[in-house]
């Protein structure tokens, strides 16, 4: 007999980076757990890592050709150009999924691929619930909120009273599947000897790589001396010269573009250094993982900042400023991280902390409340 539609569709909208998506994909985790009839589209960027993040994950989607906002002359045409084919892209996929018999939400993840599909869900007249995750909503989100049916988000958001707050939004291939060792173990790693875990998100960020090649060169012994072994998620662009620095001064170390899953990783770690967007906090939040953070030094508004900021209060981990000049770095955050490399006791106060924090369990309360809305 054929299959029946399914019941429920649900229309994740947002991409252009793992933190727009991987959200997305941990609520659909704990919608289907509760209802495995629920089908779940993604409505993504046409970047490559979103097709190739959606693909692993074995999740369906459809790319939006939409531009970002921006005030300059040449941005704001190319945003005003994509604006109608996008919402075009976006009434069609909300037609597709009614006309096999299904009811249709939009979730909105943020970004500027959910804003135009944000725009055909009130075209269709289709219910929308916006998933803010940052500290500082940008101007999609604040938008969109003007027309959710509920807004939820992960992090504290000054002036919204209304949108309701969750804990972090964890899918389950980025919590650690045992202890240390246990981790260690699966990726290869001596399961005693410590491990840092450096990750600039899902791009990699030059100038955290630029400032770890610094700290090996002027003090490598803070390596050696403990035999540190290195988990570097770096980008595309630094994997040879990382790896060669790492190899001179014999460090143990695996180099790569994109680590997925990070469960294994975060689990492994006795602390990371990581930029500090909406997806890092809450993964270090659910493995317990002491960090050193340093923000996007390029943010206007300093979202990646506020983001960490609770988990700083908490003495979970140092928010510092990514100074961008390897040098500079080096004398300030990277002090930091020589210290702790060589503090074992002040890295177990700092996980300990995270007790005070509570479960990362914000994808099933999102979930929950999608099923009943």
């Amino acid at each position: 007999m054929p299959s029946s539609p399914p019941s429920r569709v649900f229309i994740f909208a947002g991409g252009g980076t793992g933190g727009h998506l991987f959200p997305g994909l941990a609520i659909t985790e704990q919608l289907r757990a509760i209802d495995p009839s629920i089908r779940a589209i993604f409505a993504c960027s046409p970047r490559p890592l979103d097709a190739e993040i959606l693909k692993t994950a074995g999740a369906a989607f459809e790319p939006i050709r939409a531009a970002p906002f921006s005030a300059r002359p040449r941005g704001l045409v190319r945003f005003l150009g994509s604006w109608g084919g996008a919402v075009r892209q976006g009434r069609a996929i909300i037609r597709q999924a009614r006309a096999a018999g299904a009811t249709v939400h939009v979730v909105a993840m943020g970004g500027f691929v959910a804003a135009p599909v944000v725009q055909a869900a009130r075209a269709e007249r289709c219910p929308v619930t916006l998933v803010n995750l940052d500290a500082v909503p940008g101007l999609a989100n604040r938008w969109i909120a003007r027309h959710a049916r509920a807004t939820f988000t992960a992090a504290e958001v000054q002036g919204r009273p209304s949108w309701q707050r969750i804990a972090p939004i964890v899918r389950s291939a980025a919590r650690p599947p045992g202890g240390l060792e246990h981790c260690r173990r699966l990726l290869n790693l001596h399961p005693l000897r410590p491990t840092l875990l450096i990750t600039g998100g899902s791009q990699g960020a030059k100038s955290i790589n630029q400032l770890l090649m610094e700290l090996v060169r002027i003090d490598p012994g803070a390596f050696t001396e403990h035999q540190w072994q290195i988990l570097h998620q770096a980008g595309q662009s630094q994997i040879e010269e990382l790896r060669a620095v790492y190899s001179a001064a014999g460090i143990t170390a695996q180099v790569e573009a994109f680590f997925d899953p990070m469960g294994p990783y975060w689990g492994a770690a006795d602390f990371a250094v990581a930029r500090s967007g909406a997806g890092n906090v809450a993964e270090a939040w659910a493995s317990a993982t002491p960090c050193v953070f340093l923000p996007y030094p390029y943010h206007k508004d300093e979202h990646q900042r506020r983001n960490a900021e609770r988990l700083e209060s908490a003495g979970c981990c140092i928010l510092s400023r990514d100074l961008i000049e390897p040098a500079a770095n080096a004398a300030g955050p990277g002090r930091e991280i020589i210290a702790l490399l060589r503090d074992p006791a002040r890295r177990g106060a700092m996980r300990s902390a995270f007790r005070k924090l509570g479960p990362a369990n914000g994808a099933e309360i999102v979930a929950g409340r999608l099923i009943g809305l």
